[in-house]
């Protein structure tokens, strides 16, 4: 394919991966709309040469952008999450639509008990205790055990289920909430988010984001849980009401919570900052060199199918 001859892809902003960035310039025409002084003079000076479309989970593609590329015809997203995608927005216009599932399954889920097992027996705290110097004066509180305990699981997809398979291995009794009982799946379902609160230990959040899971964990939620329960969350920080987390969190009305994400990332409130009952890690849980390398691996394989073939090679579900 000669220089002339490759499609025009237009990056919406930084990719994780800069070696991805390097493989896209070698095979497209690639603009990055983050570099340009005026998006908005490019696009309409340049949207009608773009066909397709490179962007990620957490920058996502605004409507407005899409009606500045009247010759859109594909979007490939490095990323699991499509919620700051407008995909009725895509689908509207018949562009073809791929992302990156699976491949992340289980970095996330790995997180996911990372976070459980430090929230439980301190071992950030516990390190950063043994660096000031305190051991030699005094001893570093007693944590919580987690085998044996009570799992649930909000969300029975690919993380979900990578979640509840490392679940076995510590011994612990998994109960799951979704939409509807999971095709094949022999663990505890609860129709009730609020039931499978009050009945776990630990509620470990794998759920998509978006309107329709927007604040699904909320005071209610949080007080089921109650005072001996831990809040995981490696979805989506809208899932989350984070003002009645902080309150949960501040007057011990849950345990603790081990959080990769949050409502306004890059900002973390304060408030979630001081507590000590609380990780927090800035949102990390697909951040290894081999699930970001399979990821980018992804996003250039629907973009060579589509380009080959009229159909990206895993598309985003049709709601």
């Amino acid at each position: 394919m000669t220089e002339n001859s490759q499609p025009r892809i237009l990056q919406i902003g930084r990719l994780p991966l800069p070696a991805l960035e390097a493989e896209l310039a070698t095979r497209y025409h690639v603009a990055c709309l983050a570099d340009q002084p005026d998006p908005a003079s490019f696009l309409a000076a340049q949207g009608a040469e773009f066909t397709g479309v490179v962007t990620t989970a957490s920058i996502g593609l605004k409507a407005e952008v899409i009606a500045a590329l009247p010759r859109l015809q594909v979007i490939s997203s490095f990323g699991v999450g499509f919620d700051a995608l407008d995909i009725g927005a895509a689908k509207a216009r018949g562009v073809q639509v791929g992302y990156t599932p699976g491949v992340l399954n289980d970095c996330v889920a790995d997180m996911a008990f990372a976070l459980m097992l430090d929230v439980s027996r301190g071992i950030a705290a516990s390190d950063r205790f043994v660096r000031r110097g305190e051991w030699p004066q005094a001893r570093f509180a007693l944590g919580t055990r987690v085998s044996g305990k009570r799992l649930g699981i909000v969300g029975m997809g690919r993380i979900g289920q990578a979640v509840a398979e490392r679940a076995s291995g510590f011994r612990m009794e998994v109960g799951y909430h979704n939409r509807r009982p999971a095709e094949g799946c022999s663990l505890s379902y609860f129709e009730s988010l609020t039931a499978l609160a009050q009945w776990a230990d630990y509620l470990v959040l794998t759920v998509a984001g978006g309107s329709g899971t927007r604040h699904l964990v909320n005071r209610d939620v949080l007080n089921a849980l109650g005072p001996n329960g831990y809040l995981i969350n490696v979805a989506r920080g809208s899932v989350v009401d984070e003002a009645a987390l902080i309150e949960a969190l501040t007057e011990r009305r849950i345990a603790g919570a081990g959080l990769d994400v949050f409502e306004n990332e890059p900002s973390v409130p304060d408030a979630l900052m001081a507590l000590d009952n609380v990780v927090l890690t800035p949102h990390t849980a697909s951040a290894t060199h081999e699930t970001r390398r399979a990821m980018a691996d992804l996003v250039l394989e629907n973009l060579e199918s589509f380009y080959a073939t009229g159909a990206v090679r895993v598309p985003v579900p049709v709601a």
